[in-house]
């Protein structure tokens, strides 16, 4: 009887646990749906993206990216999850320090976002591209602006 009782906690703990993972669009990281009412926080540029940070070509066109897109970067999410370990609102926070320079998911969500909005697609367009992981196929060695 003990052992039907150890197994069934066991069961019910598993399921109660695996429940926050039931709704997967409940788990999307922060962002912001709708354009900045204020002017955002300054993205890293210039003699800024140097140093240990930018040792690889494709860092600094990254951020030149993200600069050219930073309106677009605020209204979607990042999947590195720096919204719960950084406090990070949008994909925008991850340029506005070393952070994006540091994580290829964030340099490869910020290409696919430079990509997609110059091919004329919305930041909801692109958010949902996000979401499915389009941006995984970003091969960062052959981004150019």
């Amino acid at each position: 009887m003990k052992k039907i009782l150890g197994c069934a906690a066991v069961v019910g703990m598993t399921l109660a646990a695996s429940a926050q993972f039931s709704n997967a669009n409940a788990d999307i990281p922060a962002f912001h749906a709708s354009a900045a009412a204020q002017p955002l926080p300054a993205l890293m540029s210039g003699t800024q993206l140097s140093g240990p940070n930018f040792a690889h070509s494709y860092q600094v066109t990254a951020y030149k990216m993200a600069a050219k897109v930073g309106g677009v970067l605020y209204q979607e999410p990042c999947y590195c999850r720096c919204d719960r370990a950084m406090g990070h609102t949008s994909l925008h926070s991850c340029f506005e320090g070393t952070h994006g320079a540091e994580c290829s998911t964030c340099m490869k969500e910020g290409v696919y976002t430079y990509q997609q909005t110059k091919l004329g697609r919305s930041p909801a367009q692109i958010r949902a591209g996000i979401e499915r992981g389009e941006w995984m196929n970003v091969d960062l060695e052959k981004i150019v602006m």
